[in-house]
């Protein structure tokens, strides 16, 4: 389990339309609501539904004083694995870093593919799990339950109230609840 101490640096990546932006707000609203210090900003290529985009998230118990791109996270998240075919989602982990990639594949063999890196793997079928709750491909909610299981430094509760806070006017209390069962199983199912 990853311990936060002075900070800890978040990279999600996916494809546009997929909740990558969403996901790394939520990330950091939850963290707020913990007392930390926080940052969360996207990073986009071409600007249309399907091209790859990056969103960034810091946490600290400090002032963060930059507003550079991360580029030695401590967390990845691959919200769509098409993507480890098409970018390198190892770039600047070290073998303290944790990958979690929503995958239908166990951990294991993961790993086979993304030989070079020596950190932990995480995963989970966010996908699936997106489209038994909700009838639609998105993974970027129930890959949050999957952080929450394997760090610290946000609660399930605390996730569950800021998508809540965050959705319950956008998309009504029935699809919130979905969402937060998503979460829940996804907290559940992840495996290294």
């Amino acid at each position: 389990m990853l311990i936060i101490k002075d900070g800890i640096e978040i990279v999600l990546h996916g494809r546009g339309g997929q909740g990558a932006k969403s996901a790394g707000q939520i990330i950091a609203e939850t963290a707020l609501m913990a007392g930390k210090q926080i940052q969360a900003f996207p990073e986009y290529g071409p600007e249309r539904a399907g091209a790859p985009t990056k969103s960034f998230v810091r946490i600290s118990d400090r002032k963060i004083r930059t507003y550079a791109p991360i580029t030695e996270p401590d967390i990845v998240m691959v919200i769509d694995p098409t993507l480890l075919d098409a970018i390198d989602i190892t770039e600047g982990l070290t073998k303290e870093s944790i990958l979690i990639i929503n995958s239908g594949e166990p951990a294991e063999e993961l790993r086979k593919k993304i030989k070079e890196f020596e950190g932990k793997i995480y995963s989970v079928d966010a996908t699936s799990i997106s489209l038994g709750l909700l009838g639609k491909n998105l993974p970027n909610m129930p890959i949050l339950g999957a952080l929450v299981k394997v760090t610290d430094f946000i609660t399930i509760k605390d996730l569950e109230k800021s998508v809540k806070d965050h959705f319950l006017s956008k998309i009504g209390e029935q699809n919130v609840n979905k969402n937060i069962d998503g979460i829940r199983k996804a907290y559940e199912e992840v495996t290294q």
